[in-house]
């Protein structure tokens, strides 16, 4: 299971040991989307796609029956546009080959995870995953079910399996971690203004007062 490092230092996530699974964000399943606002989902899910370019944290795209269920959207495809996603019919993503040797061939065992709808697609390869020895983290706000009760209760049987729940802007200061990492400060402050809502109107306020500017904005 997936229950070591679980208080500490290493149980923050870093850029050099993440890997993200992004697993169905499509039109099918937003159109059954009721945990969320799908608007929010969208918005933070692609926020976290752009944070893992960012740090450079290897990310993985799949959809399932894309013929059928739509191609990915388009925010998340413009982010990674060289990529093509891996287009299953497992509806476990851990169960597809293709998509268990890309997370494993980048040698990092801190498996992030969001997708539709969370109690099936996000829980499934989370539940399998853990038992196979990574540390699994569901960024919940980035994902979402056909109810609240169903990513609630698919949130709680993650928990007990030792999957870390996570919210997306949590995972984006974890990578960052020390404002001396001046490399990934403009990406993150464009992010954040992107797709931060009141927290980036903040930190384009604070970048501002930090830089002693007259206001132009990030």
């Amino acid at each position: 299971m997936s229950t070591e490092n679980k208080a500490g230092i290493d149980a923050l996530l870093t850029p050099e040991d993440s890997v993200l699974v992004l697993i169905d964000h499509q039109p099918f399943q937003f159109a059954n989307l009721n945990s969320h606002e799908p608007t929010m989902v969208v918005n933070n899910v692609v926020g976290l796609a752009k944070a893992a370019k960012v740090f450079d944290v290897p990310t993985i795209l799949t959809t399932v029956l894309q013929e059928r269920g739509g191609l990915i959207i388009q925010g998340l495809q413009d982010v990674f546009p060289e990529q093509k996603p891996i287009n299953r019919t497992f509806i476990n993503t851990w169960q597809d080959p293709r998509v268990v040797d890309a997370v494993k061939a980048t040698g990092r065992k801190k498996l992030i995870i969001a997708g539709l709808w969370t109690e099936i697609c996000v829980a499934m390869p989370a539940l399998q995953a853990a038992g196979e020895g990574f540390e699994v983290f569901a960024v919940t706000d980035a994902s979402g079910g056909v109810s609240k009760e169903a990513h609630d209760m698919a949130v709680r049987r993650m928990v007990q399996a030792g999957v870390v729940p996570i919210t997306w802007m949590a995972v984006l200061g974890e990578w960052q971690r020390d404002w001396a990492r001046e490399k990934t400060v403009p990406g993150v402050a464009e992010i954040q203004a992107q797709h931060g809502g009141a927290s980036g109107v903040a930190f384009a306020w604070e970048m501002q007062l930090l830089a002693g500017g007259t206001g132009d904005g990030i």
